[in-house]
Order: structure tokens, then C-alpha cells, then sequence
């Protein structure tokens, strides 16, 4: 029988010897020891980097080697590789397959995309060799072994693979030849991005169709025709007009400029609609204000206002007409029986035994407690926190207009006692006051 102890310290890689720590792993090559000036965290973050450890892309960093990879991931030169990724993606956008389409068109501009960054950079062309010529180049080396090298044997090895392809300048007319391409690729994704109503992408790619090509007509329509899509007229109407004086007769163009001044006109309507509401609006808060002013009335807001849907205080029949009459949503509450009603629009020229009249009887008093207005005492609580006596053949605006009583958040409050319980309600209130 083995023996358990010696098996479970043999896994956890310690020596049974002298109890010293035994890695139970191969030793790194000396270059990727995690003691060659790197810490841990370094080395993951530079495994990150390279193409077949990363998981998220930078579109801000140049990386060389995901660029060479994209590269050489197809047979064929970049030229012929973007080119057949655009026949692909015409045979799907005939098909109206939008997004297959516009990744068809993403790949062919990646690789013409990152030719234009290596000449950017004045990098020489890389062209692959022929298979007899790399097959060559592999048998005068078959004693090397990956394994066995170390950090310089490693820049041997990456060099032969190197050895690979061959530089050469670039050719001037397929240099052209991808810079044409590239603009239809651009184009036509914009085409598809048009479909799919993703419109900022679809004048991104306008506009780098037009760095390539400032002539290019289907670029300014489908910019234009993007930006009216998310009304913005003016810039449609600025990228129609950069079109058409490259190809007045254009029709496309021209149906487009008429859809963009439809759009125009319709825009400064709304406008003008809006001014003259914000232009009411004010006028209908300055003149509340000052309503509110000459009548000495005091009102206060808390931030939180009560769901009153559109009642409000306000000016009643126009709110606009300075003779109009102040009405002010009121809240009978009923405190002895945690009842209440609500007076959407109580005007200041009224008194509460008018709205009595239509208010009592109460269906919940089966006492009979609220007979009619001469059965009920009436209170308002005042500025500094205690109860004013509200007659009910008031007008309103007399027991506003003193400024001892105050609107809040556009609501006014009236307390509605029966007479026999009057005493006991003012008494229960100062205690309440008393001990806040």
C-alpha cells in the first residue's frame, strides 16, 4: 500500500527530506522566468498584449503584432483579401443582410486600414515567400529545438520566421488601387450602418470616405441623409449642398435638399411654437407673481409638492388677464374623523359656506356631526405653527391677505372640526406643538 502522507506531500511539491518547497513544475525558459525584472501582475499584463492571450482590445494602442497577424490571417495580398471581403459583402447586402454585410465590409477596411497605418509609419511591404523558398529555409535549421533555446536562440527562431516573407516597396498604383478601395468600403458600410439606423456610424464612415476622396457624391448623400434622420437640418442640409456643387443634376440630391428644407421648415415651426409657449409661460409666472404680491398673499414651497394633477394657483378665467380673479386649490380636512376633500380651483372672491353647500352632507358622518356649515368650526394654521379661526362667510382673500396664513406647495389647508369637538382639537394641538 503507498503511503498517504508521502503521496499528499509528494502533490503539494515539498521534499520530504529537509521540508524545503519542491516545484512540482517545469522550470520557465530563462527569459520568462517571473524573476527576469518582472513581477507577476507585469508578466500577465504583458501576455495581455499579444494577440493569442488578450481578451480585450485597445482601438487607441498600436499593437504591431495583432497588425501583423491581421496581416497574414489570409492568403492573398491586403488588395485581393479587402476585395473579396467587399464582394462578400455585396452579395449580402443584395440579400438585405445588414449586419452580415457591414462585418463583411468592417474586415476588408481592418486590412486596408492597417496598410495604411504601416506606411503611416514608413514601414517596407512584407510579401510572403513561396513555399519551395520557406521549406528551403526550414530544413537548413531542423536541429534547432523550441525547447531547448534560450532568450538568444529565441530571436533566431523569430527571425526565421521573418525570413518568411520578403520587403519590398510598395507599388504606387496598388497603393491607389487600396486607397479606392478602401473608400467604397467605407461607403458602403455607411450604406449598411444607413439600414441599421446607426446614423453616427454611418457619417463616421462618410467622413473617412471623404478624407480619402473629398469628390465622392455617395458619401455627402448618405452623410446628409443620416444627419436629417437625427435632425440635425442644418448639417444635412450643409453636407446636400457640398454634393450638389460637384453634381448639380443629381438626383438622389436634389429629391434629398427638398426632403431636408421639409424638414427646415418644419423644424422653425416647432420652434416658433415653442418660443411663443416659453414667451406665455413667463408671462403667466410674472403675472402670477405679481398678483400675489399686491394681495399680500405669502406662499412657500417645500420641494415636494402633492400629486394635484393640474391644479395649481393661478389666474381663473385667463391666466394671462391681470383682471382675472386668484384661485387657489384648498384641502378640507377633517381631523377628528381623518377624512377630507379637495377643492380643485377655490376662488378668492368665495367663502367656505359656498362650497359647503355642495360639500355637506358627508356620506361617512353618521353621526350627523357636519348637519351644515353652522355645525362646524373652521381653522388655518398659521406662519408661526399655531391656529387662526377661519369665518366661514369669509372671502377668501381676506384670510389670505394678511399674510399670517400661508399657500404651500400651492395648496391651502382647512381644518373642519364640529363645534363640540372645537376646544378639544385646539387643545390637542398645542400639545403637538408643544412637544415638537
Amino acid at each position: 500500500m503507498p503511503d498517504v502522507d508521502k503521496v499528499a506531500q509528494q502533490a503539494e511539491g515539498l521534499s520530504l527530506g529537509d521540508g524545503e518547497a519542491m516545484p512540482m513544475f517545469p522550470e520557465l525558459p530563462p527569459g520568462r522566468t517571473l524573476n527576469a525584472g518582472l513581477t507577476l501582475e507585469e508578466t500577465v499584463a504583458d501576455l495581455s498584449k499579444h494577440p493569442l492571450f488578450m481578451t480585450e482590445l485597445d482601438p487607441n494602442e498600436d499593437n504591431e503584432a495583432l497588425a501583423a497577424l491581421q496581416a497574414i490571417a489570409y492568403e492573398g495580398t491586403p488588395l485581393e483579401n479587402a476585395q473579396n471581403f467587399k464582394e462578400q459583402g455585396n452579395e449580402s447586402f443584395r440579400e438585405k443582410r445588414w449586419p452580415d454585410a457591414k462585418e463583411f465590409y468592417g474586415k476588408g477596411i481592418a486590412i486596408l486600414a492597417a496598410e495604411e497605418q504601416r506606411r503611416a509609419k514608413g514601414l517596407p511591404r512584407k510579401v510572403r515567400k513561396t513555399e519551395d523558398t520557406i521549406a528551403l529555409n526550414k530544413d537548413a535549421d531542423m536541429s534547432a529545438k523550441p525547447e531547448d533555446l534560450v532568450e538568444d536562440d529565441k530571436d533566431k527562431a523569430a527571425q526565421a520566421n521573418d525570413n518568411d516573407f520578403t520587403q519590398e516597396p510598395d507599388d504606387p498604383a496598388e497603393v491607389q488601387r487600396e486607397k479606392a478601395l478602401l473608400e467604397t468600403l467605407h461607403v458602403n458600410r455607411a450604406a449598411c450602418h444607413l439600414e441599421l439606423r446607426n446614423y453616427r456610424s454611418c457619417t463616421l464612415d462618410c467622413a473617412a470616405a471623404l478624407r480619402l476622396n473629398p469628390r465622392n457624391i455617395k458619401a455627402y448623400y448618405r452623410s446628409a441623409k443620416a444627419l436629417l434622420a437625427v435632425e440635425r437640418a442644418r448639417e444635412a442640409e450643409d453636407a446636400c449642398t457640398r454634393g450638389l456643387a460637384l453634381d448639380p443634376s443629381n438626383k438622389p440630391l436634389l429629391a434629398l435638399q427638398a426632403d431636408i428644407a421639409k424638414a427646415s421648415a418644419a423644424a422653425a415651426a416647432r420652434q416658433k411654437v415653442e418660443e411663443e409657449r416659453a414667451s406665455r409661460e413667463r408671462r403667466r409666472k410674472a403675472l402670477l407673481k405679481a398678483a400675489l404680491a399686491a394681495r399680500n398673499i405669502r406662499t412657500r414651497s417645500t420641494g415636494r409638492p402633492p400629486d394635484m394633477e393640474d391644479a395649481r394657483v393661478k389666474l381663473s378665467p385667463d391666466e394671462l388677464d391681470p383682471a382675472s380673479a386668484l384661485v387657489v386649490p384648498t384641502l378640507l380636512l377633517y381631523p377628528c374623523h381623518a377624512e377630507s376633500d379637495f377643492i380643485k380651483a377655490f376662488s378668492e372672491r368665495e367663502c367656505l359656506e359656498q362650497h359647503f353647500g355642495y360639500v355637506f352632507p358627508l356620506p361617512w358622518d353618521r353621526a350627523g356631526e357636519y348637519s351644515g356649515s353652522g355645525a362646524v368650526e373652521c381653522f388655518a394654521e398659521t406662519v408661526s405653527g399655531g391656529l387662526v379661526k377661519v369665518g366661514k362667510k369669509v372671502p377668501l382673500l381676506k384670510v389670505l391677505s394678511g399674510g399670517n396664513v400661508e399657500i404651500v406647495d400651492d395648496l391651502l389647508k382647512i381644518f373642519v372640526v364640529p363645534k363640540g369637538r372645537a376646544d378639544g382639537f385646539i387643545k390637542g394641538w398645542k400639545e403637538n406643538k408643544g412637544k415638537q
